[in-house]
Order: C-alpha cells, then sequence, then structure tokens
C-alpha cells in the first residue's frame, strides 16, 4: 500500500531566516555561485533529442544582462531539428503515455528531490543568466520543485484522475435498442488519457519555475514534451540545459523531455503547426499567444492550447488602508526583479484623500531600493533584460514627462557593469493615456487618482488584460465589492509582501482572466493538470 506524502512548499530562504541561519544561505550561496562559473558557465551545449546530443551549423550566443559577458553556447535549431524532436517525442509517447501514473508521479518526485539538492546551484546561474538577485532566483527555484512535488501528489491523490461506474441492467428485452433502452449491465470506466506530444514554449523572466512546472504538467499526465526555452533577445537557454539535465539524471526516459533551442519563428512556429503536436503551453505575450493560435486553427488543427499572456495589473489604495502597509507591498509588487513580471503592478489608484501622504511612504520605501550586480547580497534590483527593455524604458519615461510627471526615478543607473541599470520609476498619469494599456515589463509604476470606490473599480477593470490584482483597504464593503467586482484571476487583499506578485503553489493558482490566459485554470492549482488530459467513456 502506497502512503500519500503530504504537500510542503520548499521556502528555502523562509527555513534559513525562521532558524537564523541567514548568513549559511548567503554563503551557499556565494559558493554556489563559483560552483557555476565552474560547472556551467561558458560551455556549449547541445540539442537534447531523444538519447543524443545534436550540434547545429549555425550557433546562439548567450550573455549575462549583468555585465554582457558570454555564459554559454548553443545549437540554432531549425524546423529539420525541431521535427526530430517532435519524432523523439513521438515515439517515446507510446511507452511514456501508457505507464501507471503512479510510476510517472514517483519519477517527478524523484526529480523534486534532485532539484533540491541542486537548487543553489541553479539559483546562482539563474542570477547569472537573468539578473535576478537571489532571493528572487531561490524563490524561483523553490517554486520549480514546489510544481514538480505538487502536481505529482495531485496525480497520486486524485488516482490519476479516472474512475469507473456501473450501469445496472434489466430484464427486459428489446429488438431493436434507442437512447435509454432497457439491456444489460454496463460497467463504464472513465479514465483521462494524455493527448500526446506537447511543445512547451518558455519566457526568459521565470525560464526555471514556469518552464518546469508547464513540462512537468505535461509529463506527469502521460504526454511528452519539446522544449523550447527563450532563445532570441531575452535569452535563458543555459538554465533549460540544466533543467534537462536534472531530469535525465533523475532517471527520466530518453524522448520524454526533448530540449530543442532556436528563434521562435522557427522552433515556435513548427510545433504550433504541426500536425504530430497534439498540444502548446506556453508563457509568453497575448500577441504571440493568440497568433499560435491562429495559426495553429487555420490549419484545421484541433490543438491543446494552455497559455498565459501576460497583465497590466492594477492596485487600489483606500482612505482606510494601512499606509504603511501598502507602501511595502505596492514597491515590493512594482520593482521586484525589476518589473519584469507578468504579475507585476503596473498601475495604483489612490484615493485622493490619502494621495500625497500614500506617496511620501512609497517614495521612502523606493528610495531603500539599490540598483546595481544582482549577485551582491544588499541588491535588489539587478539590470534591465536586453537593449531592447532599456529602450522601451527610456520611451515611457519621455512619454510620461510629456503627458504627465515624473514623481520619481526615471534615470540611468551609472555603475562600472557593461548592462542596462536603471532607478524604479513612478509617474503621474491620468487614466486612460497610452501607458496604461501596454504592457511595459519594466520597473515602472503608474499612478491615478479617484474620489468614489466606483470609479477606482472601473478603472482597475479598464483593461484588455485580467491576471493579477490587489486592495488596501479596511472597510469590509470595499473589501467585498472588490472581491465581487474585479475581474482578475489573481486577486490579493491587503497583502504585505506584494500587492500583485508572488503566488505560492498549492495557495495561489496562478490564472489569467480576459487577455491574460485561455482555459480558466491556473498553474500551482488543483484543476490545472485537468488540462493536459482528455476524458474517456469505455463502456463493458
Amino acid at each position: 500500500m502506497m502512503v500519500m506524502r503530504e504537500f510542503r512548499n520548499e521556502f528555502t530562504f523562509r527555513m534559513f531566516s525562521e532558524k537564523g541561519r541567514e548568513n549559511e544561505f548567503h554563503s551557499l550561496f556565494e559558493q554556489a555561485i563559483e560552483d557555476a562559473m565552474r560547472d556551467w558557465i561558458g560551455k556549449e551545449y547541445p540539442l537534447y533529442i531523444g538519447d543524443s546530443e545534436v550540434t547545429t551549423e549555425s550557433k546562439l550566443t548567450e550573455r549575462s544582462p549583468i555585465d554582457g559577458s558570454v555564459i554559454c553556447t548553443c545549437q540554432k535549431a531549425d524546423r529539420k531539428e525541431t521535427r526530430m524532436a517532435i519524432d523523439s517525442a513521438l515515439e517515446a509517447f507510446n511507452e511514456w503515455g501508457r505507464i501507471s501514473y503512479i510510476k510517472r508521479a514517483r519519477l517527478m518526485l524523484k526529480a523534486a528531490d534532485h532539484f533540491s539538492k541542486n537548487k543553489f546551484v541553479l539559483a546562482a546561474v539563474l542570477s547569472i543568466e537573468n539578473g535576478k538577485n537571489r532571493f528572487e532566483s531561490m524563490g524561483e527555484v523553490d517554486e520549480a520543485i514546489d510544481f514538480l512535488r505538487y502536481y505529482s501528489l495531485q496525480m497520486l491523490k486524485n488516482r490519476g484522475y479516472g474512475d469507473a461506474v456501473y450501469l445496472h441492467g434489466t430484464r427486459t428485452k428489446v429488438r431493436l435498442g434507442f437512447h435509454g433502452s432497457p439491456g444489460k449491465g454496463e460497467r463504464v470506466s472513465r479514465p483521462m488519457k494524455p493527448y500526446g506530444v506537447f511543445g512547451v514554449i518558455a519566457p526568459f523572466n521565470f525560464p526555471v519555475s514556469i518552464s518546469t512546472g508547464m513540462s512537468t504538467g505535461a509529463m506527469v499526465t502521460g504526454n511528452t514534451v519539446v522544449f523550447k526555452p527563450s532563445s532570441t533577445g531575452n535569452m535563458s537557454m543555459l538554465t533549460g540545459a540544466m533543467i534537462y539535465h536534472l531530469f535525465r539524471d533523475a532517471g527520466l526516459p530518453p524522448g520524454v523531455f526533448n530540449y530543442v533551442s532556436g528563434p521562435g519563428t522557427v522552433v515556435g512556429d513548427e510545433l504550433a503547426t504541426s500536425s504530430s503536436v497534439s498540444g502548446i503551453v506556453f508563457t509568453g505575450s497575448m500577441e504571440v499567444g493568440m497568433g499560435m493560435i491562429k495559426k495553429s486553427y487555420e490549419l484545421g488543427q484541433n490543438k491543446a492550447f494552455i497559455v498565459e499572456m501576460g497583465g497590466k495589473n492594477p492596485t487600489i489604495v483606500s482612505d482606510s488602508a494601512d499606509l504603511e502597509g501598502a507602501a511595502a507591498g505596492v514597491a515590493a509588487a512594482a520593482f521586484g526583479f525589476d518589473g519584469q513580471k507578468c504579475s507585476a503592478l503596473s498601475r495604483v489608484y489612490v484615493q485622493s484623500g490619502i494621495a500625497k501622504r500614500f506617496i511620501e511612504l512609497l517614495i521612502e520605501r523606493v528610495k531603500e531600493i539599490k540598483v546595481g550586480n544582482p549577485l551582491e547580497r544588499d541588491v535588489y534590483m539587478g539590470p534591465l533584460i536586453s537593449s531592447e527593455a532599456f529602450e522601451r524604458y527610456k520611451w515611457a519615461v519621455e512619454l510620461a514627462k510629456n503627458d504627465g510627471k515624473i514623481i520619481y526615478g526615471g534615470n540611468v543607473v551609472k555603475t562600472e557593469l557593461n548592462g542596462f541599470y536603471v532607478e524604479p520609476t513612478i509617474a503621474e498619469l491620468r487614466h486612460g493615456h497610452e501607458l496604461y494599456r501596454k504592457e511595459l515589463f519594466l520597473p515602472f509604476l503608474l499612478v491615478d487618482y479617484y474620489e468614489s470606490f466606483e470609479d477606482a473599480l472601473k478603472m482597475a477593470n479598464d483593461s484588455q488584460y485580467g491576471l493579477t490584482a490587489g486592495l488596501y483597504s479596511k472597510r469590509k464593503k470595499e473589501i467585498a465589492a472588490f472581491k465581487d467586482s474585479i475581474k482578475a484571476g489573481v486577486v490579493y487583499v491587503n497583502r504585505y509582501s506584494s500587492a500583485t506578485t508572488g503566488a505560492i503553489v498549492g495557495f495561489h493558482p496562478f490564472v489569467g482572466w480576459k487577455g491574460s490566459g485561455l482555459t480558466g485554470k491556473g498553474a500551482g492549482g488543483p484543476y490545472y493538470l485537468l488540462q493536459f488530459m482528455r476524458e474517456q467513456s469505455i463502456s463493458e
């Protein structure tokens, strides 16, 4: 008899800090940086297709946004290599899709333990790769481990999501049957079965947690994966290669997880249009997500699409709010990882009567943010991910200056590093301005003011997106109205740690409404895995 494990979040830094071992945490992370530089940085990585390592004539060079240094060389796959990976995944599916869900779940739990043993090095590589500070990086790696364990335990808890029922028969006989006619008894099994091959297309900003979560969702339910990391512009190929190695070393059979680096216009397009790919799980922009869906359906393909497509996330600060707590939550949500999160807070609506005091408190918090090399322990904001992000930042700053007012920031931060370092920026603009509609992915917070709470709700909901939203208020009536009316999938009320970011696996399903999602079921929640399977009824 199998004994069910209880799901527990990894919470690495929380564990160290609660035990008074913060210095040990920092020592382990700093040692991990040295290990990462020795074991992972500066190498060339092939494509991993089935049990083969494949190289291509064209290469991709990944550089750290911290200083522009080369951190790895990867392969630039074309459609030929992508089709090889799809064929490999199809072949592996013949066995993987038929083995017991218990075996699959146990293997994923083993992988979780393997990820956990290597989490400091994985987090260190992540910081080098995309410029996150050590706390953000460790939190992301923890989330990847949580996804592995939570989804595996959900499969076990729900017995693979299949069941069986008995339809009792009757003694009455008829010569020709009809709907609902008398007949013999029937045993009806109702399994949930995998689709086949899933293309997993990952973003740059959470290349460990989201990549692992999407891939685990597909694999633990019996599908096989062709995984494409972010490979152009904002690259995250190195952590993708590490994920492959961790799965392989945990015992995942060849072909179940195939790693293919290459441009989205080629590799991603092949996955989206191939008739051999049964589903796509994607995190990224609405433009790219909807484009893939449109192209696939125009080809007459009925793929399963599981997509999360960004946000323009609001928070309301009421005149009854704990303003200190609101300022802390708003600052964290807007400027954590430079605002380069789909859940980041980008617009805040403040009741006019307390606006002056709230802005003062917010600026006090933001002034504490240190910008610089994210590998240093006291740095909160590292570099922007790319020159494109930097140009977008300058454009937004100039537009805000022309059409409104910069309350704080708006400047380049000078460092000795060859990266794009900027100040956290707060701009006062009226709702309806162009910047309220565009997802910036920057440390750029818009502020507007309101008189009535109804107006604040209308402005908060006035967006094509509906991912996360926050409220700070002590009034029960306002809280009730917010919970009843806000059109967002992930909603936080009076959350000190962050107004809109930081969903915890097993507690906050990360689900987008409106243009932020498609299926209405969120990652890290109890219904996520159902999207990777289809029902079947078998009557005997």
